[in-house]
């Protein structure tokens, strides 16, 4: 087996050979070398303790040095290479680690060979090595053919491996999402039966797994296998809840499925990294993903069979909010998901009847920079198998589109404000800072929004005609 190793790499592994210990390669560098992938993250495991590893990496980095992982035997350096880019390295004295069962951090000892390091990691195809210098391949688990056969497997008893650690249960998953893998039988059995040992991880780590999830190239894969696992229970409950029964007269479709073809669907919409919503787009997916499960809790079956979901845009804004915040997102990623779910169904009222210029400016204006989201995620939600429904509303969408950017010609829609500020509003009526200034400033938004410019003395005629009927001054 032959692997194409960079010369910075030989060179270190020939430092710590000359310097009398034994060095490898290890982990996701050798499993993506024999898949053909770019390796962004070099690990290694040595012989050498922590002490006499730092001056071989010391000598060897000369871009940088560090040893916040000292305490479990790690350090790190960066190097820049030949073609002016840096690669950092990451070196662990060969360990094996004790878990207690309340926790996933371990105790970590000293290991006598490699064989007993790849032991302890996650899965075959990661307890692979090349020892260096001299590029020999090393395979105790069979992770090569693993590899081969595209299947994830413990290297040792799954019930132990995901005891230890269940982070790993959604490194399995996202494994399969990343590089459309499935599971052997017991390591799924396993992740069935332990998923509640999630509970134990915390909720920035599953969070980043999830993430890692969505964005990969399979993430339909990966959900559903969160779901079938039960782990998508643990971790995000609203997307299983949305299998609902379908009703005796198959009035709506399986809420579940249509979920994952509006993701599918997102996914196409993306576009290239200088366009306007560049993927893989994290907000983009989420809100695919989370965009109906307001319709649980709002599911009513009306007279005659029918079923109705009144109100989920909003209930589902509230809920997305709500697990945002329990799986520790940002703000900023929390607002964005959660006022998409809120818009997702306000386009759908053009497609019967074409809006007013003023009902155009205020779909832009309330979508703000996430119009072009919207609009993807709203075009994605169409999971019709009939045709000419899918004609009429692309080409609804289309019109829609193009007056927008009409309009836009005219004035910036993102920066609309009403003709008479706050100050001028307060001046005219004569009143104090409070609930009555922002009853006017609202009003006279809408009327900007319906009238565009009028110019000055009409937004006071305005303003003075409403305070009259509204505002008890």
């Amino acid at each position: 087996m032959w692997f194409q190793i960079k010369p910075e790499i030989m060179q270190l592994g020939e430092m710590f050979s000359n310097a009398g210990f034994e060095f490898a390669l290890v982990g996701g560098a050798v499993r993506d070398l024999l898949l053909c992938r770019p390796v962004h993250d070099y690990d290694f495991a040595t012989s050498a303790t922590v002490e006499q590893s730092e001056p071989i990496l010391r000598a060897w980095g000369k871009d940088g040095f560090w040893d916040m992982g000292r305490s479990f035997g790690t350090l790190g350096a960066r190097k820049r290479t030949q073609d002016g880019s840096f690669l950092s390295a990451e070196v662990t004295t060969y360990r094996s680690d004790k878990y207690s069962p309340d926790s996933r951090k371990p105790q970590v000892d000293p290991a006598a060979s490699l064989e007993t390091d790849l032991s302890r990691r996650d899965f075959t195809i990661n307890c692979m090595a090349i020892r260096l210098p001299e590029v020999v391949f090393v395979d105790p688990f069979g992770g090569a053919k693993d590899l081969g056969r595209k299947i994830l497997r413990t290297p040792v008893d799954p019930y132990i491996s995901f005891g230890d650690d269940p982070l790993r249960i959604m490194r399995a998953i996202r494994f399969m999402a990343q590089l459309g893998f499935t599971l052997e039988s017991s390591t799924s059995f396993a992740i069935s039966s332990m998923a509640p040992r999630l509970s134990i991880v915390s909720a920035e780590r599953i969070r980043d797994e999830f993430v890692k999830i969505l964005l990969s190239d399979h993430p339909r894969l990966g959900i559903n296998a969160m779901v079938d696992l039960g782990v998508a229970d643990i971790v995000i409950p609203e997307i299983p809840a949305l299998k609902m029964e379908i009703d005796e007269h198959h009035m709506h479709k399986d809420v579940y499925d249509h979920t994952l073809s509006v993701l599918n669907n997102a996914i196409r919409l993306e576009t290239g990294p200088q366009e306007e919503v560049p993927g893989p787009d994290l907000v983009l997916r989420l809100s695919a993903l989370l965009h109906d499960i307001g319709k649980p809790r709002t599911r009513k079956f009306e007279n005659g069979g029918k079923v109705s979901f009144h109100h989920h845009d909003a209930v589902g804004a509230k809920m997305a909010r709500k697990r945002l915040q329990a799986m520790c997102f940002d703000k900023k990623t929390i607002d964005d998901v959660s006022s998409l779910v809120a818009l997702h169904l306000r386009f759908h009222g053009y497609v019967d009847e074409p809006w007013s210029d003023s009902a155009v400016r205020r779909y832009v204006v309330d979508a703000g920079h996430l119009y072009p989201r919207l609009n993807r995620l709203t075009r994605a939600d169409v999971t019709t198998k009939n045709r000419r429904k899918i004609l009429q509303f692309e080409e609804a969408m289309d019109k829609l589109e193009s007056r927008a950017v009409e309009l836009k010609k005219q004035e910036d829609l993102s920066a609309i404000r009403p003709e008479l500020n706050g100050n001028e509003i307060m001046a005219l009526l004569g009143i104090r800072p409070g609930k009555e200034v922002g009853l006017a400033y609202q009003h006279m938004l809408d009327y900007r929004m319906k009238n565009g410019l009028v110019g000055y003395l009409k937004a006071k005629k305005e303003l003075l005609a409403w305070a009259r009927d509204n505002l008890d001054l």
